[in-house]
C-alpha cells in the first residue's frame, strides 16, 4: 500500500568529533523515504531550490516516486549543526530555510487516494491543508516540535483531532501536555486525537502509548556512532513502512502496532553508523535479519 510522505528535502553541514560533512543529503522526507524503502510505494512531497545536486534527488528517486519534489528558483532548506563529545547532544548553528520558507505542499491528484500519510515536522497550517487534499488515508502520523508546540499551539491541536499517531520526543509531549509523567502525557494527547503516542527517547529507544496497552522497544546497542542526524525520521520511515506493507489500519489493535515498532527500531538504528544516509544505504536483508533477532532477544531472553 502506498505512504505519501510530506517533509523536508534539504542539505545538512554536520559537524562531529571525528569529521565535518559540508552540505550532505538531509531532511525529514529524504530520511523517511530511504527509511521506508521496499515496503510499499513510497511518495515524496518537498521542495529544492535550483541549487539541489541532481545526484541527491537521483539518489532520493532510487527508492521513493519523486514526483511531488518541486524544484524552484532559489537556494535549497540548509541545516548546520555540531554535535558534542557524546554524540547526543548538539548545536544548532544555522538553520537558512530558502525555498523551504515559501513552502506550499502540493499532492499530486494521482497521490490523494495514498492510504498512509506521514505529516513531517513542518508548520500545523502546512499539515492541515495536506490532509484537506487526501481522500480518506487509513491511517495518518504525524511529527512536530517544541516551535510549534509554542509558536502555534491552537493550530497544532487542530490537526491532532484528525491524526492516529502523534510522534514526539520526551521534552515535547510534556511541553504539550504540561504533565510531567509521561504516562499521563501520553492520556493528554490521547484525548486530544491521536489514538496512540510514540515517544521517541533516543539512545534509550522508544515507547507505545496504545489504546489498551504500552509498549517499551530498546535501542540496539551500536558498536561505532558515526551521525545521528535523521535517526528520527528513519524510524518514521520504518514503523510507517511496515504498517503500510502489513496493511495496518487506525482500528487495527494495539498488538498489530508492536512489529512496526520493533521494524523502526531496527531501521533507524544503521542511520547513525554513517553520514547521511550511508548507513542506511549498506543495510541489506541479512543484517536487518540479525538485528531484529538481537532486538527480540533483548526484549524477551
Amino acid at each position: 500500500m502506498s505512504i505519501v510522505v510530506v517533509g523536508s528535502v534539504a542539505y545538512d553541514t554536520v559537524e562531529t568529533p571525528r569529521e565535518r560533512r559540508e552540505r550532505q543529503l538531509g531532511g525529514s522526507a529524504s530520511f523517511f523515504a530511504v527509511a521506508a524503502r521496499g515496503r510499499g510505494p513510497v511518495r515524496c512531497v518537498g521542495v529544492v531550490g535550483d541549487d539541489f545536486r541532481a545526484e541527491d534527488l537521483d539518489l532520493i528517486g532510487r527508492h521513493a516516486d519523486i514526483a511531488g519534489i518541486a524544484r524552484v528558483p532559489g537556494r535549497s532548506f540548509h541545516w548546520s549543526g555540531r554535535y558534542h563529545a557524546d554524540l547526543i547532544e548538539r548545536d544548532t548553528l544555522a538553520t537558512e530555510l530558502g525555498v523551504f520558507a515559501d513552502f506550499r505542499p502540493e499532492i499530486p491528484a494521482a497521490w490523494r487516494d495514498s492510504e498512509y500519510l506521514f505529516l513531517a515536522n513542518i508548520h500545523p497550517a502546512l499539515q492541515a491543508g495536506v490532509l484537506d487534499l487526501m481522500r480518506g488515508p487509513r491511517l495518518v502520523a504525524l511529527d512536530t516540535m517544541n516551535l510549534w508546540i509554542e509558536t502555534t499551539p491552537d493550530l497544532l491541536r487542530a490537526i491532532l483531532r484528525r491524526v492516529d499517531v502523534l510522534l514526539v520526543n520526551e521534552g515535547e509531549a510534556r511541553l504539550l501536555t504540561g504533565e510531567r509523567s509521561l504516562a499521563r502525557a501520553a492520556a493528554a494527547i490521547a484525548a486530544m486525537g491521536p489514538a496512540r503516542v510514540i515517544v521517541k527517547k533516543g539512545e534509550h529507544g522508544a515507547l507505545l502509548f496504545g489504546r489498551e496497552s504500552v509498549l517499551a522497544v530498546p535501542a540496539l546497542i551500536l558498536d561505532d556512532v558515526v551521525d545521528p542526524t535523521g535517526a528520527g525520521d528513519c524510524f518514521a520511515g520504518g514503523f510507517m513502512g511496515s504498517l503500510a506493507q502489513a496493511g495496518v489500519g487506525r482500528e487495527a489493535p494495539d498488538a498489530a502496532f508492536r512489529q512496526a515498532m520493533l521494524d523502526g527500531t531496527v531501521t533507524a538504528s544503521f542511520c547513525p553508523e554513517g553520514f547521511s544516509v550511508e548507513g542506511l544505504l549498506r543495510a541489506d536483508d541479512a543484517a536487518y535479519a540479525r538485528r531484529l533477532a538481537t532486538l527480540r532477544t533483548m526484549m524477551c531472553p
